[in-house]
């Protein structure tokens, strides 16, 4: 009812017939959809390049961060400072600073691809937010079920491995897998450094049609893109709270 309402109050308002005109032309839209999907294929590459990053170096920090005794002290210290960092950097500002500053230094072996150095942005910035969701995984097992692996002559390694985190993996997937429906938005912000993804195509549409329906036509793309995942997402979490209800 409140949706119809709202359609209904937009429909009826003075200025629907330029709204219309200017974000909802049909001729403008099937003739930028094809360069706004070519685009969109960069943001999928990147996003799974940079899923796979993020899982791998998430994963590695969250494992440093639970090491225990004093002599991991530093290695626990840097894990927190890079979390730290990462976590209280914009995502913005970040893709300007090493999209834009690493170039600058002139090294070799520096990337100069805008669409190379937007995912190692993405993989640094949000493996700090993966890190902490693995970390909450590790620490919510037992201790008991690590003494019981250590009492069965496993090392700390095959501990981890073979018990701690299969448990927690499967406790913290419904967190990952939002925080890659976040990403998946987030893939989009590439285009500020001129990588010609799904927004810049949709941008250089819209420059040439003086009309915002490509952007429109990117935005549908995009939540299409992410409706699979928010599924699979709930599906996972409801499936974790029966198991919980059970035990």
């Amino acid at each position: 009812m409140f949706a119809g309402a709202a359609v209904a109050a937009i429909v009826a308002s003075p200025g629907w017939p330029r709204v219309r005109a200017t974000f909802l032309d049909p001729a403008i839209a099937l003739s930028s959809f094809p360069a706004v999907l070519e685009g969109l294929w960069l943001n999928v590459r990147v996003l799974v390049v940079a899923e796979i990053g993020i899982l791998v170096v998430g994963l590695g920090i969250a494992m440093l961060r639970t090491l225990r005794g004093p002599v991991f002290f530093p290695v626990r210290a840097l894990a927190t400072g890079y979390v730290d960092l990462f976590r209280g950097v914009p995502l913005l500002i970040a893709l300007y600073l090493i999209g834009f500053g690493l170039p600058a230094l002139r090294l070799q072996g520096i990337p100069t691809d805008t669409a190379v150095l937007g995912t190692i942005t993405l993989i640094l910035v949000y493996s700090a937010y993966v890190a902490e969701v693995f970390r909450a995984g590790i620490e919510s097992v037992h201790p008991s079920q690590r003494a019981a692996a250590r009492s069965l002559g496993l090392s700390h390694r095959q501990s981890m491995r073979l018990v701690i985190l299969p448990q927690a993996v499967r406790r913290v997937l419904p967190p990952l897998l939002n925080d890659f429906v976040a990403l998946q938005k987030d893939v989009g912000l590439i285009s500020v450094l001129g990588a010609v993804d799904a927004i810049r195509a949709a941008q250089i549409e819209s420059a040439r049609s003086f009309n915002f329906t490509p952007y429109v036509v990117a935005a549908l793309l995009f939540v299409l893109l992410a409706i699979p995942t928010g599924r699979i997402a709930d599906a996972l979490a409801a499936r974790a709270a029966r198991r919980e209800g059970a035990a």
